[in-house]
């Protein structure tokens, strides 16, 4: 056994030495090198370390067996126990889901019959050491310790291949637990096929986040099965089927000669047929589907380049664009038929059907940058969510798997689908989009009857009422502006007002959006800025006063009138930053974190707010404060993210931000501009055109903008157009330590 673990150490550290040695003969290449999927797996990050390709169906990837919010993606890197490899993963979120169809390969014949109840009795956890696990784009390592079992995953855009390499003379095993659950998750029905000495299939129905989701999958071996042990609840049946509540099968194999064992396996939300077509015809090799992985996420991570000689940087940012790409996910068969929640079979014709659309955080910034990196994913996303629109008449809140969770505040499909139409993205239907976003924010669902009735929602008749509000607001403004666009002026005009409802809310004495009575005039008091309550009796969501009373990035002019002048609101902006850190109450959420101040950069509330200054005469402070917040709230380390990863917009933050751009109101069209932290950023256009961004003299000290130009033209602003960058060009900034008070204010 232990020349077998020392040949094994020597396998991986022969590839760690390809790798480096192909790194170092082309750099420039291979973005890749520079991803570190580990980053995020610590903290509060909630990322997985496993395999996917970019918005691929499939996120291999270990378990730990946890439930726990901390392993919301079924992996956290303070673990050292693994229970098995399951095929689907959440990237980031809050709550914890999915985690089906686990595999697990072992050495010995175990007993499932036994009833678990903790990962401790799991009677085919292993342990392993970071020391010997893996991770890069398009592959997964990791050595099991107890059965000396070394295990490698990768996957292509519907296929997931494993590979375990067994001790010589060591029986060879693997086990399929449906029943196994983490989190929100409960399986209601499973069942397992062994449907010839290669193949076996099988179902996997459970609720939880998702209330419905049916998984079918076929997984086919390099070898034949020469033993079945099948288990339904806990027993052991007879045949070759099982089905129940928790089905379980412990798998066995002839060596043959070799101690390699492949799998591959393939999902689908419709069928077995379908999960079987959606295997057919995959010819390929584990080690051709692990090299085209790579390739497939080199050309993805390549849409930006960046040069700076500090390898971090490089790191933190291409970490982020992998990180960006996980997720929304590829849900439509190859034959293009997906399950909705109604469990209706439908077809995507023309457009590939994604789900995982977690738009309280992305519409933010996530969905943005894909206009720029994945354009051609954005209509197909779009297309996503009119065809839920089509089963309730209202668009999708956080969508998984085909399922509405209802999770989070507003209607943020409504930013992302007229961002993309005001950006000139087309392959979606305009007015079908407009009737939906028009019916959406028309009806009376959460909330939307007293916000229509008082222009506000009073905090006695709902919770969160200020944070309701405010994001309602601004779906209105979008609206307003997709019914412009179309011509529908007098839509236009009702949206617009309506989008006005924000300054219902302000308290001029205080300075804080505050939680105001069906009367009113009443404020809901006592009222206590720094104060949470998590989701419950408070008027803020996951925050406090101070983090959400800036929400108003459509009209950020205003909110400074409403504060007096400019000298009032960036006072009360800078003290944001400067506060103390102290979050009072006895259910703070857990959400709030990476503080800055009472600033809250762990959670996308906050995540707009640094640019602001912008709009008030002062834009050194959002130069200052953005620099700050990439300097002390991201890193390399499993801890490097400050809070969670939220489906790409925590990354989608440093990627815009780090180039010194960020989309402050996303359905704008503009970018805020920042501080640059590359010598130069090329962003990859279509068409082989590019936008370059270069920051003469750029360091650690010299993050104020002195001047800049725009094609050799002075560039004195603080925002950019989209469609200034789609013309390709180079805007060239020139820093320095101290702040140029002159540029960028408006003349």
């Amino acid at each position: 056994m232990k020349n077998f673990t020392l040949l094994v150490l020597l396998v991986i550290l022969a590839a760690s030495c390809k790798i480096n040695v192909n790194k170092n003969h082309n750099d420039k290449t291979l973005f890749v090198n520079h991803v570190d999927p580990f980053i995020g797996t610590g903290g509060h990050g909630h990322t997985y370390p496993g395999v996917t390709v970019p918005f691929g169906m499939l996120q291999v990837s270990p378990d730990n067996g946890i439930s726990n919010w901390d392993w919301c993606s079924g992996y956290h890197h303070s673990d050292s126990i693994v229970a098995g490899f399951s095929h689907l993963h959440l990237s980031g979120t809050g709550i914890g889901d999915l985690a089906d169809i686990l595999f697990m390969p072992t050495n010995k014949k175990v007993d499932l019959t036994a009833k678990t109840a903790s990962r401790d009795q799991l009677p085919y956890k292993s342990k392993y050491s970071h020391v010997n696990e893996k991770a890069v784009p398009g592959s997964y390592q990791v050595f099991l310790e107890d059965p000396k079992i070394n295990v490698e995953l990768t996957s292509s855009k519907r296929i997931a291949f494993h590979k375990y390499t067994f001790a010589k003379n060591d029986k060879q095993s693997v086990i399929i637990d449906l029943g196994f659950a983490i989190n929100w998750d409960k399986t209601t029905k499973t069942g397992i096929i062994i449907e010839d000495e290669y193949t076996i299939s099988g179902y996997r129905f459970s609720t939880g986040w998702a209330k419905n989701q049916k998984v079918f999958f076929v997984a086919k071996f390099s070898k034949p099965i020469s033993e079945t042990i099948l288990l339904a609840n806990k027993q052991v049946v007879t045949g070759n089927k099982a089905d129940g509540e928790n089905t379980a099968a412990q798998l066995f194999f002839n060596a043959n000669n070799t101690n390699e064992l492949f799998v591959k396996v393939a999902l689908s939300s419709v069928s077995l047929d379908n999960a079987k077509d959606n295997l057919d015809g995959e010819k390929s090799t584990f080690e051709k589907t692990k090299s085209e992985a790579a390739t497939i996420w080199n050309t993805a991570l390549s849409k930006i380049t960046v040069e700076t000689p500090v390898d971090s940087l490089k790191t933190m940012f291409y970490t982020a664009m992998y990180h960006t790409q996980l997720a929304p996910v590829t849900y439509s068969d190859k034959n293009g038929q997906f399950r909705k929640e109604d469990d209706q079979i439908v077809t995507a014709k023309d457009y590939t059907a994604y789900s995982t659309l977690s738009l309280w955080d992305t519409f933010r910034a996530e969905n943005p940058l894909l206009t720029l990196v994945a354009p051609d994913r954005v209509s197909d996303i779009v297309n996503s969510m009119l065809t839920y629109y089509d089963t309730k008449k209202i668009l999708p809140v956080w969508t998984l798997y085909g399922n509405e969770t209802n999770t989070m505040t507003g209607y943020h499909s409504i930013p992302v689908i007229v961002d993309a139409y005001q950006k000139g993205i087309k392959g979606f239907d305009a007015e079908k989009a407009y009737e939906a976003m028009k019916a959406t924010m028309m009806q009376d669902e959460r909330g939307l009857n007293f916000y229509k009735k008082y222009g506000y929602i009073p905090y006695n008749l709902l919770d969160e009422s200020v944070t309701i509000t405010l994001e309602y607001a601004y779906d209105d403004w979008c609206v307003a502006q997709m019914a412009k666009a179309l011509g529908r002026n007098e839509d236009y005009q009702f949206f617009l007002k309506r989008s006005q409802g924000y300054q219902y809310l302000f308290d001029p004495k205080t300075g804080f959006m505050r939680g105001k009575a069906e009367d009113g005039k009443s404020w809901n008091e006592p009222f206590d800025p720094k104060h949470s309550n998590h989701r419950e009796h408070t008027d803020y969501t996951e925050g406090n006063a101070w983090q959400h009373s800036w929400f108003v990035p459509q009209d950020v002019d205003n909110l400074i009138s409403l504060h007096g002048s400019n000298e009032v609101f960036t006072k009360r902006l800078e003290q944001l930053f400067t506060e103390s850190s102290e979050i009072t109450g006895s259910n703070v959420s857990a959400d709030i974190s990476g503080l800055i101040g009472q600033y809250a950069h762990g959670n996308e509330p906050s995540h707009h707010i640094a640019y602001m200054f912008n709009h008030a005469g002062q834009p050194w402070r959002t130069q200052y404060w953005v620099r700050h917040i990439l300097d002390t709230q991201y890193n390399t380390t499993p801890n490097g993210l400050s809070g969670n990863e939220d489906c790409g917009q925590m990354s989608a933050w440093y990627v815009f931000s780090s180039m010194g751009l960020y989309p402050m109101n996303p359905a704008s069209g503009e970018y805020e501009i920042g501080s640059p932290i590359f010598e130069k950023a090329t962003i990859n256009l279509e068409d082989g055109k590019t936008f370059v961004i270069e920051a003469e003299n750029v360091s650690n000290k010299n993050f104020y903008i002195q001047s800049a130009t725009l094609n050799g033209v002075p560039f004195n602003q603080t925002a950019i157009s989209h469609q200034q960058i789609l013309q390709s060009g180079i805007l060239h900034f020139v820093m320095g330590a101290q702040p140029n008070k002159s540029w960028g204010l408006k003349k």
